[in-house]
């Protein structure tokens, strides 16, 4: 890009407006920074997720701004509108229904391609979810994986965590509640037993943070009649489970594999949830086993028609 392009214009900076990206509580009210409530009586406009859900934290702190809607599905005709604001001069502030804007959340289309033209973008910090749990988890924090909703469809969703088994970071989800469940029993089937936390309501009156390997947690949830409030679930890293080794169960393995009732892989998924490892580590070291097994048949038939 050439210095004296647009972007690098220094007197642009001053015509344009300026794009908040403005982080906003996730339950608790209170959690609301300085700086978001002075830009949002600066900016002459607030684009947001959800109108209705701004519209009370506004009225909350008897704020009055004008609101355009911006979400996933009209974000591509909303970022040229609130485009030709910015270029005109007004300034704008994103904000998503709670957290930080942009994780998880529309906006990255809109804050590209205001980079591109030359429009200044300020972040206000605030709360995140992931942040949030991650902080009260107990989990290594050093590296983190942040994946956020994984796929709604089952086999979407698994393809999804078979990317994610040899990460060692601690790995951190957004998922409702209705879904949670069922989410969880793919990570035993992918990822094996590990130890997880779920928060759920975090700020709010029911804050509560379940600690666990998934199974354990999985018990948990299935003897509630209902479970409400979005949840942010962290589970550990490939590298943090407890000590393994194959050769403690080869024996058991053989036996199931000389039987013939049960298959390579619905053997690793077993031993998986059981022995709380990788089910793809698994299934590499039992097929491993089934072919030098059957070589050792072949062997002994051939010798035995040899003799």
């Amino acid at each position: 890009m050439p210095l004296n392009s647009l972007t690098n214009d220094p007197l642009r900076k001053f015509l344009t407006g300026t794009l908040y990206i403005v982080a906003t509580p996730i339950g608790n009210l209170n959690d609301i920074t300085f700086r978001a409530l002075e830009t949002f009586e600066k900016v002459e406009l607030i684009a947001a997720e959800d109108t209705r859900h701004t519209k009370k934290l506004l009225a909350h702190f008897k704020i009055k701004s004008r609101l355009v809607a911006y979400h996933e599905h009209n974000e591509e005709q909303s970022s040229k509108g609130i485009l030709e604001k910015l270029k005109s001069g007004t300034s704008v502030a994103l904000v998503s229904n709670a957290g930080t804007p942009t994780v998880s959340d529309p906006g990255y289309r809109l804050i590209n391609t205001a980079i591109k033209e030359g429009i200044s973008v300020v972040p206000i910090p605030g709360v995140s979810a992931a942040i949030t749990a991650l902080s009260a988890s107990g989990m290594p924090s050093d590296r983190f994986c942040f994946v956020g909703f994984l796929p709604p469809k089952s086999r979407k969703r698994r393809e999804s965590l078979q990317e994610l088994v040899d990460l060692a970071s601690t790995l951190i989800f957004y998922e409702s509640p209705r879904r949670i469940i069922a989410v969880m029993e793919n990570m035993m089937e992918i990822l094996g037993d590990r130890y997880a936390v779920l928060s759920r309501e975090m700020t709010k009156t029911y804050e509560e943070f379940l600690r666990g390997n998934l199974s354990e947690l999985i018990d948990q949830l299935k003897t509630r009649q209902a479970i409400k409030g979005e949840i942010t679930l962290l589970v550990s890293g490939d590298k943090i489970e407890k000590p393994f080794c194959f050769e403690d169960i080869q024996h058991l393995v053989e036996t199931e594999l000389k039987k013939g009732n049960t298959g390579v892989l619905q053997l690793a998924r077993q031993l998986s949830v059981s022995c709380g490892v990788s089910k793809n580590m698994l299934y590499d070291k039992i097929l491993k086993l089934k072919s030098t097994i059957e070589q050792a048949s072949g062997g002994d038939k051939g010798d035995k028609a040899n003799g």
